[in-house]
């Protein structure tokens, strides 16, 4: 009697997901650099908020999140600790935060994905989920800087440009 294996194709690695969000991450970056640095913190359009508040979010979700799911800690979202007073600080925050959301990453097993973990206390959802919430929101909050950059006259770069 012969038995067969049943084999389990899986669509993406988490090695995948992961350069998915950093490509996103390296695309959020350069429209970040392409904003001059008053309109950076000072530009809006219909009371949406200047980009580099957008910016300081999307910082002070990926990491603290990621840790949050290490740590199994469910604590409460915060931008209070990261307040920029420049395009530099911005960046070197990103580029940090980058560092970081590499290692904990590399820390969420395959079975860890689909566990459920409430985010911030939050939003309930398998870890899967919530990574792709941060890029989903990500993506969100660079539409707004795209609308931005050309309400301003600049082409921001090409959103299929990831790398």
């Amino acid at each position: 009697m012969s038995t067969t294996a049943t084999l389990t194709k899986q669509f993406m690695s988490s090695e995948q997901l992961l350069e998915h969000w950093q490509g996103h991450r390296n695309l959020t970056r350069r429209v970040i650099e392409a904003f001059p640095e008053k309109d950076l913190f000072e530009f809006s359009i219909g009371g949406m908020r200047p980009f580099a508040k957008l910016a300081a979010e999307l910082i002070g979700i990926a990491g603290p999140a990621l840790k949050g799911i290490i740590d199994k800690n469910m604590g409460a979202y915060t931008e209070d600790g990261f307040k920029p007073q420049t395009k530099e600080d911005i960046l070197k925050k990103w580029d940090e935060e980058t560092v970081v959301i590499n290692h904990y990453f590399a820390q969420i097993s395959e079975e860890r994905f689909q566990e459920t973990f409430n985010l911030f206390g939050q939003y309930e959802f398998p870890v899967y989920q919530n990574i792709l919430y941060f890029v989903d929101n990500e993506v969100h909050h660079r539409g707004q800087g795209y609308t931005y950059l050309r309400a301003l006259g600049i082409e921001p770069p090409f959103f299929w440009e990831r790398f």
